[in-house]
């Protein structure tokens, strides 16, 4: 074999064993290609999880952000130098000041004690009153009609046996109501025809006229009518139950017959009701509330939330409703107090911030809610809350104390002022000292919040001897209507006979 046949040979072994190499080396870019597209499959996962955890990130500072922002509002609302809701040295100025944010020891001390003596002076009432005894009250009126009945023993002759004396037995005895048809019977006159001829001006038939009646032509006497509202509106019935009532009498009536005279008697009362709220706006204090009623929806057919607001006279203690179509808007509250000139107390709600300074209206807060808020609190902190309720405790205890003298007006302005007021700028002072130390959802931040937002309004009531330290006059004329239920929507109209009838 030549050496050229050898080259050939050596070039064809060259080349096969490239070619071997190049398919090798093409396995093994296939394989780093696979390697590399999962890596690259990760790089895009790493990066992915890389952005959300950015987007996380940057949410968690948003909400960090969030919560700082919240808790230094919170802390400048309740315990910072917003001088407004601070309170002034000098009850008749009623200007800004402030005061230590933490109490001395000495302080501390003495409120502890006060909560140790309230604690065992609650502790010994109640033990006191789980065996006292009560004085049994008369069941009768002693105006009540007396019907007797003489039973003699039988047999008894009179000729053997003198009388000596009796033995009384009392019961309480009713007749039940009767339903029964008042008639009234007119009789007619004709002029006789010899009269008529001599003396023709005259009126040829005579008869009386009808008495008036609430309903004309209406077969209720006014005697029924002021049963079913007496029913509904003293005893809570529905109208079914007095519907139901008199058929037992012998009287059938129907959901709309006694649905119309309630209406017509309504219409009658406004007159009335009109009359009542124009004396109870023209006193110089009032007090305001409003409480949910449930209301009938007819389209719904259900009861529907709504509310119904009281107006009470603080000074004579008149009230009036009003209903309008279930409101507790600020548009109703400005219907009716926005025209008003004097004083006003009620609660935190809301809607009563519009009218703080406004010309000609004086705002004052009512003491009872701020302490009910501080009891709820008492599951929760017992200690701060106790505190709160020592406080409030001393204000009220001033108020028993002075009733109790029966002390006139200017006194009573005179020993709030000394005194009381100086409670008040006590317990702001705590109130600072307890800064930071309670979360706003928490039943303690709670109460802070509202007693310290509404310090100023619940302090003006030392201004005044006629004021009243709390709202309790009006909250206990909106009492009953826990009991009874008006079905206003239904109607779509203010219950007149209602309103009229709880502010007698």
């Amino acid at each position: 074999m030549s050496s050229k046949d050898q080259e050939i040979l050596r070039l064809q072994s060259e080349v096969a064993r490239l070619q071997a190499e190049l398919a090798s080396l093409q396995e093994e870019n296939i394989v780093l290609q696979q390697k590399s597209s999962a890596l690259s499959q990760k790089g895009l996962e790493k990066d992915r999880k890389i952005v959300e955890m950015d987007k996380t990130i940057e949410n968690m500072r948003a909400t960090i952000d969030g919560l700082q922002n919240m808790m230094a509002w919170f802390r400048k609302k309740m315990f910072g130098s917003m001088s407004e809701k601070n309170l002034p040295l000098d009850p008749s100025v009623l200007e800004p000041t402030l005061f230590d944010m933490s109490l001395s020891e000495e302080d501390q001390a003495a409120l502890d004690a006060e909560v140790r003596k309230m604690e065992e002076q609650n502790a010994k009432a109640i033990e006191v009153k789980s065996h006292k005894r009560e004085v049994r009250k008369p069941v009768m009126r002693k105006d009540l009609p007396v019907e007797e009945t003489h039973i003699y023993p039988e047999g008894v002759n009179p000729d053997e046996y003198t009388e000596i004396g009796v033995e009384t037995t009392d019961r309480i005895a009713i007749r039940p109501a009767v339903m029964y048809i008042d008639r009234t019977v007119r009789h007619k006159f004709v002029l006789k025809s010899n009269l008529q001829i001599e003396e023709p001006e005259k009126q040829t038939f005579v008869i009386a006229p009808l008495p008036e009646m609430i309903i004309p032509k209406g077969m209720a006497s006014e005697s029924l009518l002021a049963d079913i509202l007496i029913d509904k509106y003293v005893y809570h019935l529905p109208f079914y139950r007095v519907i139901q009532k008199y058929k037992e009498l012998g009287v059938l009536l129907s959901d709309s017959t006694i649905g119309d005279w309630f209406n017509a008697v309504c219409s009658k009362l406004r007159p009335l009701y009109d009359k009542l709220r124009e004396r109870i706006m023209s006193s110089d204090y009032i007090q305001v509330d409003e409480s949910t009623l449930p209301v009938i929806d007819n389209e719904r057919h259900r009861a529907v939330k709504g509310y119904i607001w009281a107006v009470r006279d603080a000074v004579c203690g008149d009230v009036y409703f009003h209903y309008d179509m279930g409101s507790r808007g600020g548009d109703t509250a400005r219907k009716l107090i926005g025209g008003y000139h004097g004083t006003i107390q009620t609660d935190g709600y809301e809607v009563y911030e519009a009218y703080e300074g406004a010309p000609s209206k004086r705002m004052i807060g009512c003491w009872a809610h701020a302490r009910r808020k501080f009891v709820e609190a008492l599951d929760e902190d017992k200690k701060h809350a106790s505190e709160a309720l020592v406080y409030i405790g001393k204000l009220y205890g001033i108020e028993k104390e002075m009733q109790e003298a029966g002390l006139d007006y200017d006194a009573i302005r005179k020993r709030r002022q000394e005194e009381s007021y100086k409670i008040i700028q006590e317990f702001e002072n705590w109130m600072n000292s307890v800064s930071g130390r309670f979360t706003p959802k928490s039943r303690m931040g709670k109460s802070l919040v509202y007693t310290y937002t509404l310090l100023p309004r619940l302090s003006r009531y030392v201004l005044d001897g006629r004021y009243n330290i709390d709202n309790n006059g009006v909250e206990n004329a909106i009492r009953p209507l826990a009991i009874g239920r008006l079905c206003c929507a239904a109607h779509k109209r203010p219950y007149v006979g209602k309103l009229v009838m709880l502010a007698s």
